[in-house]
Formats: structure tokens, C-alpha cells, sequence
């Protein structure tokens, strides 16, 4: 699922490739230009928030989920929930464990942040092997809320995240 009427080779032509980072073989794909140019930054969130409503908060994922999910909740009228790298919440967490396409983490999530029965939108930049989304996804619904969407600019298919997620509503705006 897309945003209709969004200029997706727009948004496309403001992302750089960038080889070998984070490490080698990794094809990184760098928003910061995106997210210098209003233009671009304004489509990209305005096709992230299409179509969703009755949610009561953005559930953003660290760090460039965080970029995207504060706007993306103040334009559907919702509050903004933080998923952070272990230890950097200052209140009492819940933590999940997951892997990604280099590595393993653990990501947190404050116990008080989402009560039952919620829903929430998940929000991130990128959808890799789907990792750090499922553990996202795992925590809202510890706290017994409801994963209401995921919405994600960029989707890197041809690593297959998608089906760690196939429960839920994925929408993203640039597939590649």
C-alpha cells in the first residue's frame, strides 16, 4: 500500500545511495537529503500519515524514526511513544531482543507509555529484514495495545522483511 497522488521518483531522486556503510557489501540509503528539502520532507510525511486515523499514538523507532514519527503524530493529532537502544530511557522499560541484516540489539520501551487496548501506528525510515520493527511491533502488544499500521518511507524488499510483519498493515512509500 502508497500514498495516492504522492511523487514517489520525487522522493526517490532525494535519497543517496551510499556504498559500504555501515560496513562493506551494506548499500545505505541515506534521507538526510530528503529531510533538508521542505518540499520532499513535507511529501514524504503527508504520505506516511495517508489514511490513518483513530490512532492514539506514533510508536518511532531509534533514531531516523524519530525524524519522521514526531511530524507524521502531529498530523494525525497523536501523541509520540519512543522505541530506544537499551539503556537509554530513564524510567522502568520493557525490552525486546531482535536481529537485523548486520548485527543483533535489544530495543526498550517505557511500561507507562501505551496503555491496553490502544492503537498505535509504528513508524521507522527503513524496512530491512524487519527485525527491529517485529521487536517494536512485540512491545506495543506486551503492553496489550494494538498495532493499528507500520509506516515507512523506504522498503528494501529484496531483503524479505515484510514477512516478519505480514499480520499487520505495512505501508511504504518507496519500495526498493
Amino acid at each position: 500500500m502508497t500514498a495516492i497522488g504522492i511523487d514517489i521518483e520525487f522522493l526517490k531522486s532525494k535519497i543517496r545511495d551510499v556504498p559500504d556503510f555501515p560496513q562493506p557489501g551494506v548499500l545505505f540509503r541515506d534521507i538526510t537529503p530528503l529531510l533538508a528539502d521542505p518540499a520532499a520532507f513535507k511529501l514524504a510525511i503527508d504520505g506516511m500519515a495517508d489514511s490513518y486515523q483513530g490512532i492514539s499514538h506514533v510508536v518511532a523507532i531509534e533514531s531516523r524514526g524519530f525524524i519522521l514519527g514526531a511530524p507524521l503524530a502531529y498530523s494525525i493529532d497523536a501523541g509520540l511513544i519512543l522505541v530506544r537502544k537499551s539503556g537509554k530511557l530513564p524510567s522502568h522499560t520493557i525490552r525486546e531482543n531482535y536481529g537485523l541484516e548486520y548485527g543483533t540489539s535489544t530495543v526498550e520501551m517505557h511500561t507507562d507509555a501505551i496503555k491496553p487496548g490502544e492503537r498505535v501506528l509504528i513508524v521507522d525510515d527503513v524496512l530491512a529484514t524487519g527485525g527491529t520493527l517485529r521487536a517494536a511491533a512485540n512491545l506495543v502488544e506486551r503492553l496489550g495495545a494494538t498495532v493499528a499500521g507500520i509506516s515507512l518511507l523506504i522498503e528494501l524488499s529484496f531483503l524479505g522483511g515484510r514477512e516478519q510483519l505480514r499480520e499487520y498493515d505495512v505501508s511504504s512509500l518507496i519500495t526498493y
